[in-house]
């Protein structure tokens, strides 16, 4: 029968299991982490004193006595986009190869958030920490590192004190411009913000690189205050308001989010996508292919990032002393649908 603990009564330690199960304390730690050594009427008497008595391994307790945690976090910025959805399965699947468990924390583009859970990391004793963070200083990070702590960057790139998992975000928006000057489009537009974000001034360059390639096409630059899709509505209010010869034949949204809120907000306004305007948005989220008129998208291989940001910290957390710092730099691919008129 399994009994909640009472609140009022101490949580119930190994020695009380063994001694609830008649056996001795080394016979309840191998059932814990050596199964396979102990009798099997011996394991299931000690499984069912753990379940009657509700005991709770200690594991930041135990990684203090053998000195080897089983645990890491991972600070996400926002679960709410696919692509770091993406990223933590690669992560997840990649530890659980090695029996670490992972802990997740969305600091939900909150930067005091950020720090508050690496700190709550360091605090549990975790062997390392993965961190796809915001586009801010990363101070908290670096203390940690210089205390002890392994740090992996994702979708950020390393420095002298930790390794990054990063895509090249230039390329990416390189890719998503030569897609529209492909289709015959000069008039275009590059649409994200704020500008102070590194991965939408890199997209910027990688837009201005593809239009500098063609000698008639145009690029108009908008900043818009968010890559939402609240943004986005702003934005197609905004095109949509112009006479027609003044709006551009195709548009390049930093995020997958913008291109669909000003899609919406175009068609409310009686334009037709991509007849009117082709569209093409970055991310290659999960919504994107399912949208009503699937969006072209730059996709960001989230779960091989993450994947591989798992592998690198597990080789600094197994072999320290041999472990060098490094940037590993993945290629990001266009995948063309209906928003761009080519499927």
């Amino acid at each position: 029968m399994n009994t909640s603990p009472d609140a009022s009564r101490p949580r119930p330690v190994m020695a009380d299991v063994a001694r609830h199960a008649g056996v001795a304390l080394g016979t309840v730690s191998n059932v814990l982490n050596n199964p396979q050594i102990v009798a099997q009427e011996t394991r299931e008497r000690v499984l069912n004193a753990i379940d009657e008595l509700g005991f709770v391994r200690n594991n930041a307790a135990r990684s203090l006595v053998t000195g080897r945690a089983d645990t890491v976090g991972f600070v996400v910025v926002d679960v709410g986009n696919s692509f770091f959805v993406d990223m933590a399965r690669g992560v997840e699947e990649e530890l659980d190869a090695h029996n670490i468990r992972l802990l997740l924390a969305n600091s939900d583009v909150n930067l005091a958030k950020q720090d508050s859970y690496i700190s709550v990391f360091e605090e549990a004793k975790v062997a390392g920490i993965l961190l796809a963070p915001l586009d801010a200083p990363l101070d908290a990070a670096r203390a940690a590192r210089h205390r002890g702590m392994p740090v992996v960057h994702v979708n950020w790139p390393g420095d002298d004190d930790s390794c990054g998992v990063v895509v090249d975000e230039e390329l990416g928006g390189y890719l998503a411009t030569r897609h529209l000057l492909d289709q015959g489009l000069r008039r275009l537009a590059f649409a994200g913000g704020p500008f102070s974000l590194s991965a939408i001034a890199q997209r910027h360059i990688g837009a201005q690189r593809a239009v500098a390639e063609v000698a008639d096409a145009h690029l108009e630059t908008i900043e818009t205050h968010s890559i939402t899709v609240r943004g986005g509505y702003a934005l197609g209010e905004m095109l949509s308001s112009r006479p027609v010869g003044e709006r551009p034949e195709g548009l390049f949204a930093a995020a997958d989010a913008l291109a669909a809120g000003a899609i919406q907000t175009m068609q409310l306004a009686g334009m037709h996508v991509p007849s009117d305007i082709a569209v093409v948005g970055y991310d290659n989220n999960h919504f994107a292919q399912d949208s009503s008129i699937p969006i072209t998208s730059v996709g960001q291989p989230g779960h091989e990032m993450g994947r591989t940001a798992a592998q690198v910290l597990y080789e600094e957390i197994s072999d320290p002393a041999d472990h060098t710092h490094r940037t590993i730099t993945m290629t990001p691919t266009l995948f063309a649908r209906a928003s761009s008129a080519v499927v």
